[in-house]
């Protein structure tokens, strides 16, 4: 298992909301003893010289091996947060995506690997399923943002 610290720097960052109906595909968060605790739609980090299109399009090539189109406006907000007494500062790029690769959407369940290497499994989470769970949306801040959720 991966232990994970937030970076000590501020990161910029976009994530790709993908949607089955009322469900958002996210990946499983862990904390430090393999718990889930949340989950978070796919993206990363955007590397210098890239435009969050550009980023955007990349981490989900990465991550699902699919191309995407980006299909809604674009939402930035910033989230300062706390993981196992760490702080986090990032500033991420939100965008409701289609991805290309239409068998994805029947999936229920998607296996891919982080830069890393790390295994990661995505989902198609609705909002009850979560509350029901007791499980997080990440990052903070983004289920206010969310229509499709009448939050």
């Amino acid at each position: 298992m991966t232990v994970w610290r937030p970076s000590q720097q501020i990161r910029v960052k976009v994530i790709g909301l993908a949607w089955r109906g009322d469900r958002l595909l996210a990946a499983e968060v862990e904390d430090d003893s393999g718990r889930v605790k949340g989950v978070r739609p796919l993206g990363g980090s955007i590397e210098f010289g890239e435009t969050r299109e550009e980023a955007l399009h990349r981490e989900i090539r990465e991550e699902l091996e699919t191309e995407i189109r980006i299909v809604g406006p674009w939402h930035l907000f910033e989230n300062i947060f706390e993981h196992h007494g760490a702080i986090g500062h990032e500033f991420i790029f939100a965008a409701e995506i289609e991805l290309v690769d239409s068998a994805l959407y029947q999936r229920d369940e998607i296996h891919y690997s982080e830069q890393d290497e790390t295994a990661a499994t995505a989902c198609w989470f609705g909002r009850d399923m979560l509350r029901d769970a007791g499980m997080e949306l990440y990052p903070t801040g983004l289920e206010k943002m969310l229509s499709r959720w009448d939050c």
